[in-house]
């Protein structure tokens, strides 16, 4: 079992559920050393203080912030823990409302909570009120030296805590969308249209890898066991699409090849 990153408990009116908090995911990117490749030694970095060249141990090291007029201010860890929030140690409820109304943008990180003690009571009378109404608990919490909207909900029996960013932290996007005068025709739309209908089905996660992290895998064993790797064949080059249509009708019946293959 792995060990809580967390311990507090959620507010839920007058009713208080002690829980813990687990994190819900471990990404599992490719993993690489900085090395010198003379001789395989790794490369180490020192913390310097650019002023008196001393290299300073890390348990040394404190949190600057610097003001507008160049000011440094200098925060200790006491000066962090003591500051008066009141979701440091508590999931404060703020408001419940629809999954669907939250945008996935603001989305961080996934938790798991787990009822601590003799909060497993409370903690299952607000995972079956938050089932039967369709609602999610919006709340206020402090993780990590840092406050965060919060977004709780139940899922295969378990409540389940997304961190949320603030507003001031979506970046806006509107430069991204294309000019207003680029149109397509309704036969484009719904030949689009069929395309996404010939590629759709449910979402089942298992049937997706990573293809970059077993390829540099298979890179390394190769390298190491001093086998050749096999060579894959050239993609087809990338054609220049003149006529919509055409193109996504191709790739419709490509599309219906693939899933018939699949189905086999």
């Amino acid at each position: 079992m792995p060990r809580s990153i967390w311990k507090g408990a959620i507010s839920f009116g007058l009713v208080t559920i002690p829980v813990k908090l687990f994190s819900a995911t471990e990404e599992k990117d490719v993993s690489f050393r900085q090395v010198h490749p003379e001789d395989g030694g790794r490369i180490k970095y020192k913390r310097v203080c650019e002023k008196c060249g001393k290299e300073v141990p890390f348990a040394e090291i404190a949190k600057g912030y610097e003001m507008a007029d160049g000011r440094l201010v200098i925060l200790e860890k006491d000066d962090l823990e003591d500051l008066p929030l009141a979701s440091n140690k508590s999931v404060e409820v703020v408001q419940f409302v629809d999954e669907d109304d939250v945008d996935p943008t603001y989305f961080n990180k996934s938790y798991f909570l787990q009822a601590d003690g003799p909060g497993v009571k409370p903690y299952v009378l607000l995972r079956d009120a938050l089932t039967q109404s369709g609602q999610c608990a919006l709340v206020k919490v402090a993780l990590r030296s840092r406050e965060a909207l919060a977004l709780i909900r139940p899922k295969d029996g378990v409540l389940l805590m997304h961190t949320m960013l603030w507003p001031d932290e979506l970046r806006d996007g509107s430069f991204a969308a294309p000019a207003a005068e680029v149109t397509v025709s309704d036969a484009e739309v719904k030949m689009a249209q069929s395309f996404i209908e010939a590629l759709a089905g449910d979402f089942v996660p298992d049937e997706y890898t990573d293809s970059y992290r077993e390829a540099v895998e298979t890179l390394v064993r190769s390298k190491a066991e001093g086998v050749p790797m096999v060579e894959e064949g050239e993609a087809p080059a990338e054609a220049e699409v003149v006529d919509l249509v055409a193109a996504l009708r191709a790739s419709v019946e490509a599309a219906k090849k693939r899933r018939e293959a699949k189905a086999v």
